[in-house]
């Protein structure tokens, strides 16, 4: 479990009605979230968008990427199976969503498993101004320097507290960071929210990462606060967890209720049964 982040720090709960009507306002406006995403989960990213009450689009061509994320509510990238070709796109998108002050979303899947990709990571961050950036503990210990490791695209965890992994990464790159794991840790960087919604199903699905990095675009993209929109985001995903898996008998069936259970999702059960505390 993740320590206090400073001594005699105080925690408390998250106003539910905070994450309700961040659900809310995404359903009600569906904003439109741009993905240049990795072929593995491109459908479920799409699915879970909609599913959260957004609209996808999915456009990876450098001819036009820029034009398409003029329209866009976010733009969400995602290195899962990236190219050279795709990273060129996800910086001509990423420029003109910067200059359009549109969002961007950063999933470094699998950075630090290889050179290219970590690379490919950094380059991004160095281009770019990145909202949020949202991945799992190891990928979020590399980006920090304070040690994590990455098997294929799965995290081997932290070396050290989660909490402060975060917080350095947050510091270094100047972004909100999002660290997905038993227990999420999102931070500005200053204030630190944990979301304790979720089941340990969800870690035994491919692209339940991915697919929490579209919901968080969803969420940025109606909100002012990035931080905490995107530890409301990771609650309403989590508790579509929670249901999915009080019916599911296997990991496919769980698969399925994630996204019914998502879609079906109202303001009043997530405003309920949010768990986020502030630190």
């Amino acid at each position: 479990m993740p320590g206090n982040t400073t001594e005699g720090s105080s925690a408390h709960m998250m106003d539910g009605a905070i994450p309700a009507g961040l659900l809310a306002a995404v359903r009600s406006k569906r904003p439109l979230i741009h993905h240049i995403t990795n072929s593995v989960t491109i459908n479920d990213c799409a699915n879970i968008t909609i599913s959260a009450g957004a609209a996808p689009v999915m456009a990876e061509a450098p001819e036009e990427v820029a034009d398409m994320v003029a329209a866009a509510g976010a733009l969400v990238l995602n290195i899962g199976t990236l190219s050279a070709t795709q990273v060129e796109a996800m910086l001509a998108a990423g420029r003109r969503a910067n200059d359009l002050g549109i969002p961007v979303i950063l999933d470094p899947v699998g950075a630090g498993a290889t050179p290219f990709r970590t690379a490919a990571v950094l380059r991004l961050l160095d281009a770019l101004e990145v909202a949020v950036l949202k991945g799992n503990a190891g990928e979020i210990g590399v980006l920090a320097g304070t040690g994590g490791s990455v098997r294929g695209v799965d995290s081997g965890g932290v070396t050290g507290d989660p909490v402060e992994t975060a917080l350095a990464c947050a510091r270094a790159m100047g972004t909100v960071v999002s660290m997905t794991g038993a227990v999420d840790v999102v931070t500005d960087g200053s204030r630190v929210y944990l979301v304790k919604n979720g089941v340990p199903a969800m870690d035994r699905l491919s692209g339940t990462g991915c697919m929490a990095a579209s919901v968080t675009a969803a969420f940025v993209a109606v909100a002012d606060d990035r931080a905490v929109a995107s530890a409301a985001a990771l609650a309403a995903f989590g508790r579509a967890g929670e249901r999915a898996a009080a019916g599911a008998r296997g990991p496919y069936s769980f698969r399925t209720g994630l996204f019914d259970e998502l879609a079906g999702l109202t303001p009043d059960d997530l405003g309920q049964h949010a768990r986020i505390e502030e630190r």
